[in-house]
This record gives structure tokens, C-alpha cells and sequence, in this order.
């Protein structure tokens, strides 16, 4: 048993077209890149954007947003090459399986639970945040009570009341979960709705918020190089270069959701033309309005307002302190965030339940991950599994720390991509592609050295997480996943 096998191209093809015995064909281009959309426009936009600003870059994180969507722009065209090639639930996992063996497959599959289960999570703690922000400032009601809607490891600053389950967050990702397990039609259509309204909340942002841009908040626009204390003691390099980039990491964040959309390859309709499509369209349309958005929102309030009176609930914030006569748009987007966040929350779930759903067909996870509902067709025993992961990641542990451990397990998760395209190119040169990464091995190198500047840019405490994180994976690899995998004991 080698654990480095591959798993045969022309298998996992046959793996493709049988989809009679597996999940249903029912998304389309605009479908996958309202998913897309849906995915990506959320807590990273309304929440990263001020974080980034006020710990990192200050002005300069519209540059910040141009590094990271260069970043993903490079790894978004080799996950096209891939998902139109190879179109099965997966993503990076099955890219990993086919072109570097089952090894490095089971930790980049490893990792995506990271990236998608734990981002969830982040975006079901923000959705708790803004939650409140309704229930106060909207609806004028009694706030929930700090104890039930915070982690245990937070405390009040106020009143020094600690936190001991946050409710809130749990309860919606077990809404969505239930949500996904009746069905991706389903699923998509409600995501459609969500995208329309919170499209439409982005574009007035910006629209009326440009009247109210202050030029003295945008200068200078790169700050000079500091160091900034945050509340938790943490240090962050301020402005300069290296705030750059240690806020591209921090807002890459929002762009964590273009790559779930190769998860549903299995569940698209003619995936060689629609992938490319989805993942490219989401990713152009979400980085035009991010810089637009970033640009008026750190026009709009200072600096100190995003460290101090902001926080969670930045965007809101600035509305109601800055926009004079625009009271109504802040309590908009409180309403529209909320349910940004929960179609956000939706294809993140969605992306890890394909990739329990992969890996249980596979071996390397218990098989019961891959059983399909009898009428609904979804891997229900993996959404399962997956809300109980999330909700207890959702429910006990603070938005800031898991937020960052889902930016560096992606963009280690995209580098592996990368890399895949240049080894297919060489291992199977005669491979049908509907879609080609252009210049490889250029734009596939110029991704993983983007990836991994980015991540550079996070700080040693996220890479000591994603080390303890990937021990773990590979304790849990040697102890179930070689044993059980299909590819490595083919009799069993």
C-alpha cells in the first residue's frame, strides 16, 4: 500500500459521468455564479474590510483587496482547468488525488474542512453579531443576554460579564444545514434571493456613501510602517508594505467561496462550459465591487471609529455616525447582512458536505459519509456530521481566531491547486480541456508565490495553528484513512 497512489484519471471520469447513481445535475452558469456571489459577499466584505483597515492597512486596503483578488484570480483560473476537466465533488481534494497521490490529497481534504467548516463557523458568529445589531438598533428589543451569544473565552469589556454558548450562531447554521439536506435546487434558489437583495445593498452603499467621503480620511493612503496592539494583546504590522499584505491575508477572507463552486461540479449541468464560467463570473463581479466598497467605507469613518465604536459591526456603524438623513440604510443593511451571511454560511456548508461526500466514496473517511437521502439525493449523513463540527465551532470559539485559521488553510489550499495544473499538464498532456489556464506554468507559479505571501502575512500564531492542525489530520490519515482507502485495498 503506497500512500502515494494516484487515483486514475479515467476513474474518476467514469466516476463523473455515472450521475445516475449519485447527485443530481441541476445547476447552471448563472446558478453557479449566484453561488458564487452568495458565497463570497458576506462576513469578509462587511466585517474583514474594517478589521483589515483598522489592525493592517488603514486607506490602503483597497490595494490590500487588488493583491488578494490577484491571488485569487491566479488560483481561480486553474480551478477552472480542473473542475471543467475533472467534474467531480471534491474540488482540491480530487484535483490532489488525481495529479500527487493519496497522501497529500487526504491533507489538502484535511485542510478544505478547515477552510469550509471553520468559515462557517466565523460567518455564523458574525451573523450572531449583526443579530443583535437588529434586535437593538432596528426592532429597539432587549439585546440577547452577552452569556448566550458569546464563546467562553470572551468577556465583556463593559460590564465584564463572560461568555458561555453563542446560541444565535448555532441556530443558523442548523437551519442551513437542514436547508441543504432537503436538496441543491432548493438551496440555490434561496441563495438567488439572498444574492439580489445584498448585491443591491452593496451597489447603494456605495452609491450614496460617496457623497459623504471625507479625502482627510484617506490621507496618507499608506500609512506609515507601525506596529498596532490589538485587544487581545496580539501585535499586527501597521501600514507600509507589510500592512499590505497582512491585510490582503486578513480580506482574502472575503474572498473564501469562488472555490466552493467547484465542489458542486458533480451537481452542474454540462460542467465543462458552466465551471469556468461560475468561478471566473463570481470572482470579477465580487472585485469590482469590494475595491468600490472598501474605497467609501474607509472615506466615510476614521480609523479610530473601526478600533473602537465599530467593530463587528463596522458598516452600520459609520451609516449611522457619518450619513446624516441615512438612518434607514444602516438598519438595510443590518437586515440585508444577516442574510448575506446566511447564503454565505449556505455554500460554505454545502462545499464541505461534497467534500465529506468525496472522501467517504473514497475510504479515507467512514462510508456513511457518502450515503445519499433516498428522495432528496444529498449527502444527509455528512450534513449531519458537518453541523455538529461547525456548531460547536460556531457556538465556542471567537470569530477572530477561526476567521483567520480559514484564510491560511485556503490559501494553502489554492497553492496545492496551482500546483496540480502544472503536474496534470505534464502527467496527462492529452487530457480533453474545455478550459485552459493560460501561460503554465507562469500563471500557476505566480499563484502559489501570491498564496504564499499572503499567508506569510498572517503571522506565526495562524501557521502554528494550521501545523497543529495538519498533525492531527495526518494522525487521523495513518490511523483510519490508510486502512480504510478504497484506491489502496481494492478487494475490501
Amino acid at each position: 500500500m503506497s500512500i502515494w497512489k494516484r487515483k486514475p484519471l479515467a476513474q474518476l471520469l467514469a466516476e463523473a459521468a455515472d450521475s445516475e447513481k449519485g447527485l443530481k445535475r441541476t445547476l447552471t452558469a448563472w446558478t453557479l455564479i449566484a453561488l458564487g456571489i452568495g458565497a463570497i459577499i458576506g462576513a469578509g466584505l462587511f466585517v474583514r474590510t474594517a478589521m483589515a483597515a483598522s489592525q493592517n492597512a488603514g486607506p490602503s486596503v483597497t490595494i490590500a483587496f487588488v493583491v488578494a483578488a490577484i491571488g485569487c484570480a491566479l488560483a481561480g483560473l486553474c480551478y477552472a482547468e480542473l473542475s471543467s476537466s475533472i467534474p467531480i465533488s471534491g474540488s482540491a481534494y480530487t484535483y490532489t488525488y488525481a495529479t500527487m497521490g493519496e497522501f497529500l490529497a487526504w491533507i489538502i481534504g484535511w485542510d478544505l474542512i478547515l477552510e469550509y467548516a471553520v468559515g462557517a463557523a466565523t460567518v455564523g458568529i458574525a451573523w450572531s453579531e449583526y443579530l443583535n445589531n437588529l434586535l437593538v438598533n432596528v426592532l429597539h428589543m432587549s439585546p440577547i443576554p452577552y452569556s448566550l451569544s458569546h464563546s467562553p473565552f470572551q468577556t465583556d469589556a463593559v460590564t465584564g460579564e463572560h461568555g458561555m454558548i453563542n446560541i444565535p450562531a448555532l441556530f443558523i447554521v442548523s437551519v442551513i444545514s437542514l436547508l441543504l439536506i432537503k436538496g441543491i435546487q432548493e438551496s440555490a434558489f434561496v441563495n438567488g434571493i439572498i444574492v439580489i437583495v445584498k448585491v443591491a445593498i452593496v451597489i447603494m452603499i456605495i452609491i450614496i456613501g460617496w457623497h459623504f467621503v471625507n479625502p482627510a480620511n484617506h490621507t496618507p493612503y499608506i500609512p506609515a510602517s507601525s506596529i498596532f496592539t490589538d485587544e487581545h494583546g496580539i501585535d499586527h504590522k501597521f501600514g507600509g508594505f507589510w500592512g499590505i499584505i497582512g491585510a490582503a491575508g486578513t480580506v482574502f477572507f472575503a474572498f473564501i467561496g469562488f472555490d466552493a463552486v467547484s465542489t458542486a461540479a458533480q451537481e452542474t449541468i454540462n460542467p465543462k462550459r458552466n465551471m469556468p464560467i461560475g468561478i471566473l463570473g463570481s470572482l470579477a463581479i465580487c472585485t469590482v465591487l469590494y475595491i468600490l466598497f472598501a474605497h467609501v467605507l474607509t472615506g466615510v469613518a476614521t480609523i479610530e471609529d473601526f478600533r473602537t465604536g465599530g467593530k463587528e459591526a463596522s458598516v452600520a456603524f459609520a451609516i449611522n455616525k457619518y450619513m446624516i438623513g441615512y438612518a434607514w440604510l444602516g438598519q438595510l443593511v443590518t437586515v440585508a447582512i444577516l442574510a448575506g451571511f446566511s447564503s454565505v454560511i449556505l455554500v460554505m456548508l454545502l462545499g464541505q458536505s461534497r467534500v465529506f461526500y468525496a472522501m467517504g466514496k473514497d475510504g479515507l473517511l467512514p462510508k456513511v459519509f457518502s450515503d445519499l437521502h433516498p428522495k432528496y439525493k444529498t449527502p444527509y449523513k455528512a450534513n449531519i456530521a458537518i453541523l455538529v463540527i461547525v456548531g460547536l465551532f460556531a457556538a465556542f470559539i471567537p470569530g477572530d481566531i477561526v476567521g483567520d485559521m480559514t484564510s491560511i488553510g485556503t490559501l494553502f489550499a489554492f497553492s496545492l491547486v496551482c500546483v496540480s495544473v502544472i503536474i496534470l499538464r505534464k502527467k496527462e498532456p492529452n487530457m480533453v480541456r474545455e478550459f485552459k489556464t493560460p501561460f503554465v506554468p507562469l500563471v500557476p507559479i505566480l499563484g502559489v508565490i501570491t498564496c504564499v505571501l499572503m499567508m506569510a502575512g498572517l503571522g506565526w500564531t495562524n501557521w502554528l495553528r494550521l501545523f497543529a492542525w495538519m498533525a492531527i489530520g495526518v494522525i487521523i490519515y495513518f490511523a483510519y484513512g490508510k486502512k480504510n482507502s478504497v484506491l489502496n485495498n481494492p478487494k475490501e
